[in-house]
């Protein structure tokens, strides 16, 4: 694996950053604010903030932004981490029909966000990044390394994603928590897909009283419902072995 594929496959396990946008009020000076985020199928960070934010109301002045995501807060200097540079753009409410829908089965807490009229979603397209892995182990990369061949316009899996997630959330439950069991050696009780890409899926898996989002990645891309679903079946059998 090299370390583009590193770092995507490490975008895909987070779910919160800080975001640098350049500040309006202290000309000059970056200004750093916490961002939860989802990602969209092309592997773009999608972030819901207020338009009365001030970091909306600087990159209303000015979209350039970074986006610092990292893992554990155990040894920050030795964990990975990945600094994203690009431009937010705002998506309007009718451009992505399903980005609602993919947002909040991942943060469910912010659905109340979307009875206040002044929070909208912004897209932000990767331009460039650079992702440390570890010691030693680092790097400069074009944006477009960290996308995969196939836009998500050219396929079939996100048009297909609730279906698939619905599907296996009513019909192959006990699978969702072998897949548990036998890839993170997680005894869940309760385990519910959130999500699925071109290169694998996430988990909201419940032991107890805990809950964590488990990742499971495919051992080749998929593209559409009938390829996925060949990938899950694999997966299946394989936890049952």
């Amino acid at each position: 694996m090299n370390l583009s594929q590193e770092a995507r496959k490490f975008l895909r396990t987070t779910r919160s950053g800080i975001l640098s946008t350049h500040s309006v009020r202290a000309e000059g000076y970056p200004f750093g604010s916490v961002a939860p985020f989802v990602l969209d199928h092309d592997c773009q960070p999608i972030i819901l903030i207020s338009n009365i934010a001030e970091h909306t109301k600087n990159i209303t002045a000015n979209p350039k932004v970074s986006l610092l995501v990292f893992a554990g807060a155990e040894d920050l200097q030795a964990n990975a981490r990945l600094t994203l540079l690009g431009e937010a753009i705002r998506i309007f409410k009718d451009a992505d029909a399903d980005l609602r829908t993919r947002y909040l089965r991942y943060l469910p807490q912010a659905a109340g966000y979307f009875d206040m009229h002044d929070f909208s979603f912004y897209r932000i397209h990767i331009h460039q990044a650079r992702y440390i892995g570890g010691f030693g182990k680092m790097s400069w990369l074009p944006g477009s390394d960290l996308f995969d061949s196939i836009a998500s316009a050219e396929s079939m899996l996100a048009k297909q994603e609730t279906a698939i997630i619905e599907h296996m959330n009513a019909d192959h439950a006990d699978s969702l928590l072998n897949y548990c069991k036998h890839f993170h050696q997680l005894d869940a009780t309760h385990a519910q897909m959130l999500g699925i890409d071109c290169d694998g899926f996430d988990v909201n898996a419940s032991a107890g009283d805990i809950s964590t989002v488990l990742r499971f990645d495919f051992e080749q891309p998929v593209y559409d419902a009938q390829s996925a679903r060949a990938a899950l079946v694999a997966m299946a059998k394989a936890a049952k072995s």
